[in-house]
């Protein structure tokens, strides 16, 4: 129970900060491409960079990994995960698989998205 509330910790920060910050970066862009999505989208994946890095060069207790990378970088984009998985695909020689896994998460998403907006439009 004590590492999902820090996991939930995490995430609320991570989702708040994520709000926070796409909303700023957007104002500042003033146009309609999604700059605050990418923005937020490209930090995630730095975040977890570092995290990941500094998790393997210094092994902290794994709460700390928890709410940095599954908390707060989950909270604040879940394509940094997917970014880390697809990197660590490719890592072990499975570059099929993470092909596959880029164009599946890509093309699955978008018609996953356009499905559920089509049923409110049905309805």
């Amino acid at each position: 129970m004590k590492l999902i509330l820090i996991i939930g910790a995490g995430s609320f920060i991570g989702g708040v900060a994520r709000y926070l910050l796409g909303q700023w970066v957007q104002a500042k862009a003033a146009t309609a491409f999604p700059y605050g999505t990418l923005a937020v989208n490209v930090l995630g994946c730095l975040a977890i960079g570092l995290v990941l890095g500094w998790s393997v060069r210094h092994s902290p207790p794994v709460e700390w990994r928890f709410f940095l990378a599954t908390g707060f970088c989950g909270g604040f984009t879940t394509f940094s995960t997917f970014s880390n998985e697809t990197l660590a695909l490719l890592r072990e020689g499975q570059t099929a698989a993470a092909s596959a896994y880029v164009v599946a998460s890509l093309a699955l998403g978008l018609l996953a998205t356009w499905v559920g907006i089509s049923v409110f439009r049905l309805f």
